[in-house]
């Protein structure tokens, strides 16, 4: 699949008058993993959104492979552009296959119905996240991790070369967030580009090939993992106070917050009962 190239040109983007990022200018590395983190608010789901067309730009423009996204047709955008929001609602009495294959819906018209090929495309979503034995089952029977693998089949299915995923770890266990990322890192792999939104920040160091790093609607930094975990880009984004090791198992940054309850430690010779003698 040949990389796309998403881009944010000068944006600002908001709800109701209010303001949330504001001229900001991002191209995402195409073909890279891309995971954007920083603080509640700071308008990482709300950038992601602009990106997959689901609001509009109050000033600026989206643009992929150089196309302005509000001059597209909404049919081509979701034959380019994949987004699985946040916590999607899964309809009544559906079965995993039958919401997988509405992933075709975009390639689908008066003169295209249902074919072989989106047969198969089907099935080839289901192999990629593990899934083919479940197919004849009802989504709503399983379990969080096995829903959310459901979900990005069915985003597979669409066969586009961007892939935006708003916090898809979120109510996972932690066995279940490294499974779906190892499957993220497995697209990212083949070619796509994925763009996703992340809390966790050793996991996103672990599989990102691309971090953004935003504050108050802006990029902060950007950059590779080892450029963007530092102490001082931690304590600029976050207000968090942190040491940064490398990781044992990868050697990627490993952040590991302080421990501030702790009293700073007094120097000895101030220490009660620790006086110098006078010499004899």
């Amino acid at each position: 699949m040949e990389p796309a190239v998403l881009a944010v040109h000068r944006v600002r983007l908001g709800y109701a008058g209010s303001t949330v990022v504001d001229d900001l200018t991002l191209e995402v590395p195409p073909g890279g993993f891309t995971v954007i983190i920083g603080p509640n608010g700071c308008g990482k789901s709300t950038l992601l959104r602009a990106m997959g067309r689901m609001i509009a730009p109050q000033s600026g423009s989206v643009t992929i492979d150089g196309a302005d996204l509000r001059s597209m047709r909404t049919r081509r955008v979701a034959q380019r552009i994949a987004l699985l929001p946040q916590s999607p609602l899964t309809p009544g009495a559906i079965t995993v296959a039958d919401l997988v294959s509405r992933g075709r819906t975009p390639h689908q018209s008066l003169l295209r119905q249902w074919s072989p090929e989106d047969e198969r495309i089907v099935d080839e979503a289901l192999h990629e996240v593990g899934m083919t034995e479940l197919g004849d089952s009802l989504v709503e029977e399983l379990s969080g991790g096995q829903r959310q693998r459901v979900w990005i089949a069915m985003t597979l299915a669409q066969r586009t070369p961007v892939l935006l995923l708003d916090e898809p770890t979120t109510y996972l266990d932690i066995a279940h967030q490294v499974d779906v990322l190892d499957l993220c890192s497995r697209l990212h792999s083949d070619g796509r580009t994925l763009v996703a939104v992340l809390h966790d920040l050793n996991l996103a160091a672990r599989y990102a090939s691309h971090i953004v790093a935003m504050r108050d609607g802006g990029i902060v930094a950007q950059g590779r993992p080892d450029e963007v975990f530092t102490p001082e880009i931690l304590r600029q984004v976050f207000d968090l106070e942190a040491l940064v090791l490398p990781d044992p198992e990868t050697g990627r940054p490993l952040i590991v917050p302080r421990d501030l309850r702790a009293a700073p430690r007094t120097p000895d010779h101030e220490q009660p009962g620790l006086e110098q003698k006078d010499s004899a």
